[in-house]
This record gives C-alpha cells, sequence and structure tokens, in this order.
C-alpha cells in the first residue's frame, strides 16, 4: 500500500492485450508477408509485464483489482443516538458520493465512534435513517450489513497472531464462499476449487497493499504499520463497495502514515471503493478527504470541503476552544 503522495495516484492505464503481437504475425499468409512484418515500421513484440513488488506505485499494483458492482451512495440522515439521558448522536446528517473519501472529524467525545457504530450495525439507532443505496441499514444486523459489502477496520488490531497472513485474509472471503461444510471437510474437487480462487485474489490484493512478500509469515510477526496494512487488506478481500476505516494511521511512524495514505487513496482512485474516514490526524484527513464532516458533542457543527471546514470558525472553536476577553 512506491509511495505517491497521499493525494492519490494516477489511475492504471489498460492492460495490455496478451499476444497480440503474435496474432498480428500469424495472421500474414505469405512468405512476402511474414518477411514484411520484420521490417522497421513493424511493432515490437509486447512483453508481459514484471509482477509488481512491495515498492511499485499503487496505480501499478492495482490493475487486476475491480470493484464488483457499482458503488452506492451512503446516505445518513437525522440520525440520534441516546443511552439513557445521554444524547451521543443529536441528528446527525450527511452523504458519502460514491468513489469518494468522506472524513468524520471532532475532538475527543465528539460521537465519532458512535456514528461508525451506527453504519456497521454494532448500535441500532434511536432514530434516523442510514442508507446504502436501496438498502436501509438501520434495522439490520452487523453481518447482515458486511453481506452488502460494508467492511470496517477498528482502531485496536484484531488478527490472528499465529496465523499466516495469508490465512488471516482468507477471512475476508467468508462472505463470499459458497462451499458447504460437508464438501470443505470432505476435500471435494469443488471445494478445492474454490478456495484456489480465493487464495488466488488474496495474493492480488496482498500485492495491492504491498503485504505478497509476507504472506507465508505470521501475522502477529509483523511490524504495527504492516499488520494494519493487513487489516486493510482483510477488509478488501470482502469486495466491498464501501470502508469503513477507524484511526487507520494511529500510532504509527512518519513513514507508514505516509504508505498508509498512498494505499487509502489508490483504494479510491484506483478501485472505486467508497470510504468513510476517522482519523485524528489531520494532515492525513486534509490530504485524503474530498468532503469532511465536523462533530462535536454529537451534533454536526460543519460539512463540505476539506478547505471550508478547516477554516469554518464553528470547527477552530471546536478545536481549540473560544478565546475570552481580560
Amino acid at each position: 500500500m512506491s509511495e505517491p503522495g497521499p493525494g492519490g495516484p494516477a489511475k492504471p492505464p489498460a492492460a495490455p492485450r496478451e499476444g497480440a503481437a503474435t496474432d498480428a504475425r500469424s495472421s500474414a499468409t505469405s512468405a512476402e508477408a511474414r518477411s514484411s512484418a520484420t521490417s522497421a515500421d513493424a511493432p515490437a513484440p509486447e512483453r508481459q509485464a514484471a509482477p509488481a513488488s512491495s515498492e511499485a506505485p499503487v496505480s501499478e499494483r492495482s490493475a487486476s483489482l475491480k470493484v464488483p458492482a457499482p458503488v452506492p451512495a451512503l446516505d445518513v440522515r437525522d440520525v440520534t443516538v441516546r443511552f439513557a439521558g445521554l444524547t451521543a448522536l443529536d441528528a446527525v446528517s450527511f452523504t458519502v458520493r460514491p468513489g469518494t473519501v468522506h472524513a468524520v472529524i471532532g475532538p475527543n467525545g465528539a460521537g465519532k465512534s458512535t456514528c461508525f457504530n451506527v453504519l456497521s450495525g454494532v448500535y441500532r439507532a434511536t432514530s434516523g435513517s442510514v442508507r446504502l443505496g436501496p438498502h436501509e441499514l438501520t434495522t439490520l444486523p452487523p453481518h447482515k450489513i458486511a453481506g452488502l459489502g460494508v467492511a470496517r477496520i477498528f482502531q485496536n488490531l484484531a488478527l490472528p497472531p499465529r496465523a499466516t497472513v495469508e490465512d488471516s485474509l482468507m477471512l475476508g472471503r467468508h462472505r463470499l464462499t459458497r462451499t458447504g461444510f460437508l464438501a470443505a471437510g470432505l476435500r471435494l474437487p469443488s471445494a478445492a476449487r474454490e478456495e484456489a480462487r480465493h487464495r488466488a485474489r488474496v495474493r492480488e490484493i496482498a500485492a495491492f497493499v504491498g503485504l505478497e512478500n509476507q504472506l507465508a509469515q505470521p501475522a502477529g510477526s509483523l511490524p504495527y504499520g504492516q499488520q494494519k496494512l493487513a487489516e486493510l487488506a482483510r477488509a478488501l478481500c470482502m469486495e466491498p463497495s464501501l470502508l469503513l476505516l477507524d484511526e487507520p494511521v494511529a500510532g504509527m511512524t512518519a513513514d507508514e502514515r505516509r504508505r498508509t495514505a498512498a494505499v487509502i487513496a489508490g483504494v479510491r482512485d484506483s478501485l472505486g471503493i467508497s470510504i468513510v474516514l476517522v482519523e485524528h490526524d489531520m494532515g492525513v484527513v486534509m490530504r485524503l478527504a474530498d468532503a469532511v464532516t465536523v462533530l462535536d458533542f454529537g451534533r454536526r457543527i460543519a460539512d463540505g470541503t476539506p478547505d471550508d471546514v478547516q477554516n469554518d470558525p464553528a470547527v477552530v472553536r471546536a478545536y481549540l476552544g473560544e478565546e475570552t476577553s481580560g
């Protein structure tokens, strides 16, 4: 997940059609035509690109990754969450446009985690609506929301430490697996073929985030930044249309933050996946986000582009407090 700037890597060019030059040569039906194909005007035979390494730009590692279906908009309308007498969210509304990064920011206790818990089905909203395309999410349990293509990574690491990185990423393929318990237990040919397809996809996604060389290592042995990338890769293995990223660069070094931000930008720019981002690193937020919603004490106080939001007086007061006279 090279390191293009966090503003997002360029979309990759279409991959060349394999064997195009070979087809052109074989279409010649005479010795004269074959000899003319070797002239200076004939195109050189196409070569298959070398496998991308973890240092290759994200745009070069994403050519084979495609979003399986059109990405729907996420529409949050007047969501309120109350715990006894405490109002954690108060009529919060915002819209995540397809294929964009939408940041939700605010001081500690502003309601960001509560908002994420509503979006992922961990909390049930007291009132309001959350719609992903035609689907209303507020009435669904977490596994049903995940089945609609919503993937989430949490602030804390949740990788099985002794499992290999490859097996950890395979957990993300669970919702896409069609093999039944009996067929898997008996290792029927159909089960083996499906597992092979899933493992091939896992390797593609690992290469996209830059972990292709760590697949055989125990997940718990990776450095902290790579473990966070592995969690992001596991979420991508679900083939989501919407990613919920809860403080994805928290606790990282400057280099790890830069690498992770490049991968997140690649998810948006190369794959077209929508992202809702909660992050305290304002530099990362302002470089990555297409839109920003600011919460304070459970209420939305600003919503707009990063430039508009960071100059909003209400946002400045929420972060820095009000200046007192005297």
